[in-house]
């Protein structure tokens, strides 16, 4: 039998390696689900709710909202306040689901809140809302600008984004729900938040480990605690959540996009995915 030189062994498994990993790279990227049992969104506006029927959508604008605008769907669940277009309690249910993180319902996020002044705030109208069994699309609009909400009714991936269209750059200030905390993961060296609890892989309770980031598309982090994020977005940019595998596979992250940005304007599932962070600590 002919042997190979150790060195040249090692030689030839990094060339491998590398072409293995060219290879990953390059692929065309696999969707990344963010649910099996499908989404049912609910929106509910001025004590009237609107729940189109499976592959139908209801379409609605410019509505005067005279309190907070509540969406509920079968893996998330949150509420928009016309007096801050603030987005409150963004829960995930826990429905049954192969994609899902917990089990029972759990807020990710207490807020998600803009900071705007009350020039800004002023005439704030509903002028379009479109309504799927799977998607929302809320825009309100203001007289000095309007700030659109984006939501897939899904247990992660890319399902969550606001984006602001003012005058000047908007800070919205994300703060977490109770139990989560952001931490800087030890194998990718980014911020993630999660509830540090392990994934439990069969049986009633089987789930995936809770793991989000925070996705910026033209915005700067002003700050950053273990609990709070403050972000400045400017004009068109966008603030997403994104929870899974999506939130800490190695890509380059969002596109400078300021015009028709959509929550999926990224790749999914084509990128290595590191392994879940271990005992991670809270930042600060």
């Amino acid at each position: 039998m002919h042997h190979i030189p150790v060195r040249r062994r090692a030689a030839v498994l990094a060339t491998a390696l590398v072409a293995a990993s060219a290879l990953l790279l390059t692929a065309a990227p696999a969707q990344a689900k963010t649910s099996a049992t499908g989404g049912d969104y609910a929106v509910t506006v001025n004590g009237t709710t609107y729940n189109p029927a499976a592959g139908r959508d209801i379409k609605l604008q410019n509505l005067a909202v005279s309190g907070p605008v509540s969406v509920a769907g079968r893996h998330n669940r949150f509420t928009i306040d016309p007096a801050t277009l603030g987005v409150y309690d963004y829960t995930l249910t826990g429905a049954s689901d192969s994609q899902r993180m917990v089990t029972t319902p759990t807020v990710v996020f207490a807020s998600k809140v803009p900071t705007l002044t009350p020039a800004q705030l002023s005439g704030v109208r509903l002028s379009k809302l479109e309504v799927k069994d799977d998607s929302v699309v809320a825009i309100f609009s203001t007289s000095a600008g309007k700030l659109k909400v984006q939501a897939k009714d899904g247990a992660q991936g890319g399902i969550f984004q606001m984006e602001p269209e003012f005058a000047a750059p908007v800070e919205i200030v994300h703060t977490l729900g109770t139990g989560l905390f952001y931490f800087v993961n030890s194998y990718t060296g980014k911020i993630n938040f999660g509830d540090g609890k392990d994934a439990v892989a069969s049986g009633a309770n089987a789930h995936q480990m809770l793991l989000g980031k925070d996705s910026p598309q033209v915005a700067t982090k002003t700050f950053q605690s273990g609990t709070v994020t403050k972000w400045v977005v400017q004009s068109g940019g966008r603030m997403g959540g994104v929870l899974g595998e999506d939130a800490i596979e190695l890509s380059a992250g969002a596109t400078n996009c300021t015009s028709q940005c959509q929550a999926q304007n990224r790749i999914n599932g084509s990128l290595p995915v590191p392994p879940n962070p271990v005992n991670p600590t809270p930042i600060g």
